[in-house]
């Protein structure tokens, strides 16, 4: 029997981990770490709900967090087999884990240092060495959609699926699974992503499968009908005019490039003068030189901009800071400048050393320009606290607060179906992922209205075969 069980990226957008078991053989699809609520932020240090020695393979969707942080734990925990992802994925992961594990190791020395953890010493989730191990599985795979043997009787294609650099569809393909022994296939959309934004190719049509799963991250809204460097050329201006600092908390994979790449837009075409502009963040420098080197998931309009022997992902006064030093000297500056910082959702990184004196500065600008997960300090700071913990201090907040929704590398609703509506045939059973309660709920319901297909919302733990 064949089946599938649901330990993260359910009833959040956080910690994606999905277990596929058959004749013996288990493969878990995505590691991630959980983020955000404190009763999700728990679940990374509690024994996993299977046994990682027992696994035979990881199959990994895209590099961010919330689908790779894990892995590092899962290999301190005995996992040693296979981890299969695409070439852009494993360039990512090889950046980002390490860089990650460094974080959670400054942090611990952070609090223990200043008294501001309750746990004697604070620990980090895993080390250096974890992350180092864990890279040593990975397998690179091309982003054809070519299938390889994963596991015994279980085989992977990985294709383009337009969130970040590669950034995957994975189908499952389960040897003489299904009541009828015929065997059945599972399709996970991963993070997809939003059509036409820069840089990243287009998402590809899914490939026929008999189960699927479908993020739902917005699957209650639709993306903010003004274009993303407009309103990045209206909020820099007014910041020019109160002669204040813009931060802007980014992923360091993915949004900061996008980022990075509509400032300079901007100065070329002389929209905005040309500011100060800090990327503190040695993960993005590293994640940027990648998006540089995987030519071949560069869209048109990047390309053509290479071949007028132009830089991309660079404005004309542009510093990146890498040490914790250069980190610090940032803080010494004054005036109008732009500061690009992870993590994107104030989780934890060295945007938080910023916001401590950002946000009490009235003639700052704070700019969110992806998803705040709930019990994050940037949807706290979204939804209007005027004062949020952090670094274990009350911080009140004071600045302007902007939110620019175009810039998700998420698929919207609508985008959502437009994608499936390139499905050859309508799959048994539809499984809304990797979106809080209401937006996968309500994802759900455009799904059944529009195709009619079966749908589900699963819960932490469900777990169903694959008839």
């Amino acid at each position: 029997m064949a089946t599938i069980s649901f330990w993260g990226g359910v009833g959040s957008v956080t910690g994606s981990k999905y277990l596929i078991e058959s004749n013996g053989s288990k493969v878990l699809v995505d590691c991630g770490m959980f983020q955000g609520l404190k009763e999700l932020r728990e679940r990374n240090w509690q024994e996993p709900p299977f046994n990682p020695a027992e696994l035979d393979a990881v199959l990994i969707t895209h590099a961010h967090i919330d689908h790779t942080g894990y892995l590092p734990r899962l290999v301190a925990q005995g996992f040693r087999g296979p981890v299969y992802c695409s070439r852009g994925t494993a360039d990512l992961v090889r950046i980002l884990l390490p860089d990650a594990a460094r974080l959670q190791e400054e942090e611990a020395e952070y609090r223990n240092r200043h008294g501001l953890s309750k746990h004697k010493p604070a620990l980090p989730l895993y080390t250096e060495d974890d992350a180092r191990e864990a890279i040593k599985l990975i397998h690179r795979v091309d982003n054809t959609g070519e299938p390889v043997q994963v596991a015994r009787g279980i085989r992977a294609g990985f294709r383009i699926a337009g969130h970040i650099l590669g950034s995957s569809l994975v189908l499952v393909d389960i040897e003489v699974a299904g009541r009828d022994k015929k065997g059945r296939r599972v399709l996970f959309s991963g993070d997809l992503g939003h059509y036409d934004q820069p840089i990243i190719p287009d998402p590809v049509a899914p490939p026929q499968c008999d189960y699927l799963l479908v993020e739902s991250t917005y699957g209650d809204r639709l993306h903010d009908p003004e274009r993303p460097e407009d309103a990045l050329e209206r909020i820099i201006k007014d910041a020019i005019e109160r002669g204040g600092p813009v931060l802007i908390p980014a992923f360091a994979i993915g949004r900061t490039q996008e980022i990075v790449y509509l400032i300079r837009e901007l100065e070329d075409a002389k929209r905005i003068p040309i500011l100060p502009v800090r990327v503190d963040s040695p993960m993005a420098a590293a994640a940027t030189q990648a998006y540089i080197n995987r030519k071949e998931e560069h869209d048109e309009e990047y390309t053509t901009i290479l071949r007028d022997r132009r830089h991309p992902l660079k404005t004309h006064s542009m510093i990146t800071a890498s040490s914790r030093e250069e980190s610090k000297r940032l803080n010494q500056e004054s005036g109008v400048r732009i500061l690009i910082s992870a993590s994107g959702m104030m989780t934890g990184g060295r945007v938080l050393h910023h916001a401590l004196r950002i946000l009490p500065d009235e003639r700052a600008t704070i700019v969110f320009v992806g998803y705040q997960a709930a019990g994050t300090t940037g949807r706290r700071i979204l939804d209007g606290q005027r004062e949020v913990k952090v670094l274990g201090q009350f911080v009140p907040v004071r600045c302007h607060i902007e939110r620019i929704g175009g810039f998700s590398a998420h698929a919207d609703w609508k985008e959502v179906i437009r994608w499936l509506e390139g499905l050859p045939a309508p799959p048994r059973k539809t499984f809304l992922t990797h979106g809080e309660p209401e937006a996968a709920n309500a994802m759900a319901a455009r799904i059944r209205e529009r195709f009619g297909w079966e749908t589900n919302v699963p819960n932490y733990g469900d777990r169903f075969e694959l008839a």
